[in-house]
């Protein structure tokens, strides 16, 4: 009811698409959430099982706001809402959430005078249809490629995308099951790859894609089974995009690796940083013109996709640029792997402000060093950086270092974490 009030002020076209994953209560909270709306005269379209970049295509495709019922990476005794206006442009904190919120609190009165109606949709093929005419895949060499869907809704996506391909897919875990049998629908950490590395090994794969539990973001393993840093699918993908927007904007998060800026100005496109999070990427590429952008936590965001982030289309886009060449998977992707990086390390702090104060007096502008605050601390030294973030929600700092070498990571990684934990 929050949601429609807040549409309404907003003068939102009168109709709200609502999807939801394979959470077993993502059903009766997609009902509750359709009575609510209807109440306030709004009608609405579901859309049933869908990934989130699916309900995105839909709110896009269709021009109506979204809601997607769905706990993306969580554990499954979560679940949560995905909101968006009309053309899938994302509701951020300030944007939106803060007065739902107060809506929420204040309640808004039934006018059951003028009831909304609700309707079913299928989607599906118009998402499929919409992918493939983004991405060439017409001549490409046969793959056999292995695919976690970590029983999400990739299990529902997939099939339909993959079918019309030239590839032999070896699924896993494809049976809907919010209750994660196998492991945690969360690439990001590596535990949960472990089956599909054994089984690019075992089948002699091209490629493994890992989608997460909403399957908006995707993760690869090369034909080594070795795990494929998001920061070089993101510069991959860039590369690409230049060649059909030459001089092109593209977006890439402070966490990613400084490859990815490399190689956008030296393929002569212009590299600009953002703070991480989705309604911050999707408003500067609105800003900007961006045709693409990346986040390191595996979210791709693409201009010919209203802005919102897809893992199947980012996925496709690796397995064109696979296809279209005789080289395997690591031979391709070493021209845009420069650098050694930490991944996210997470320190329980009891202030984060002094903690990241402590840091910045050791390794900052005293010490020789570039700092910015565009999100948390960034420190740039000369053949490595590093970024500590607080956690929105937990009493957490997040550190992430890249380095030239290995052995300078670590020697970085380990003096900022003494800081950090001293």
């Amino acid at each position: 009811m929050a949601f429609a009030r807040f549409l309404q002020q907003e003068r939102e076209p009168g109709t709200v698409v609502i999807g939801e994953d394979m959470r077993q209560s993502s059903p009766s909270f997609a009902d509750a959430f359709s009575a609510g709306v209807t109440s306030q005269g709004l009608n609405v379209i579901r859309i049933g099982l869908a990934s989130t970049d699916l309900l995105y295509f839909a709110a896009g495709e269709l021009n109506f706001p979204g809601a997607m019922f769905t706990a993306s990476h969580n554990p499954a005794e979560y679940n949560g809402i995905k909101l968006c206006l009309s053309g899938a442009r994302p509701i951020g904190k300030e944007s939106g959430l803060l007065a739902i919120e107060r809506y929420v609190t204040e309640g808004s009165p039934i006018d059951f005078r003028s009831v909304g109606k609700e309707r079913s949709e299928d989607m599906l093929t118009a998402y499929v249809d919409h992918l493939l005419s983004l991405v060439d895949l017409s001549e490409i060499r046969p793959l056999k490629i292995v695919i976690d869907a970590g029983n999400g809704m990739a299990g529902h996506t997939a099939p339909a995308v993959f079918a019309r391909l030239n590839c032999e897919v070896i699924p896993m875990y494809f049976e809907l099951d919010g209750t994660f049998p196998n492991h945690e629908a969360n690439p990001i950490d590596p535990k949960n790859l472990k089956d599909l590395q054994n089984a690019v090994k075992k089948h002699k794969a091209d490629i493994g894609l890992a989608f997460d539990g909403d399957a908006d973001r995707c993760f690869l393993v090369d034909e080594n089974s070795e795990l494929v840093n998001p920061s070089i699918l993101t510069a991959l993908i860039a590369d690409r995009e230049l060649k059909k927007n030459p001089g092109a904007n593209i977006i890439y998060n402070l966490i990613s690796s400084r490859a990815v800026a490399e190689i956008v100005e030296e393929r002569g496109g212009k590299a600009i940083r953002s703070r991480v999070g989705h309604s911050y990427i999707k408003k500067l590429m609105a800003e900007t013109g961006a045709v693409f952008g990346g986040e390191h936590s595996g979210h791709f965001y693409f201009k010919d996709f209203w802005r919102a982030d897809s893992g199947m289309l980012a996925a496709l886009h690796a397995i064109a640029a696979l296809g279209e060449v005789n080289t395997p998977l690591s031979k391709l992707l070493k021209p845009y792997s420069r650098y050694v990086s930490s991944g996210e390390i997470n320190s329980e702090v009891a202030d984060s402000q002094i903690s990241m104060s402590a840091v910045e007096a050791k390794f900052g502008v005293s010490a020789g060093n570039e700092v910015d605050h565009l999100d948390g601390l960034t420190v740039n030294g000369d053949t490595w950086w590093f970024n500590v973030r607080a956690s929105n929600t937990e009493p957490l700092l997040r550190l992430n270092v890249e380095a030239k070498t290995q052995a300078l990571m670590e020697k970085i990684r380990d003096e900022v974490l003494a800081t950090i934990r001293g």
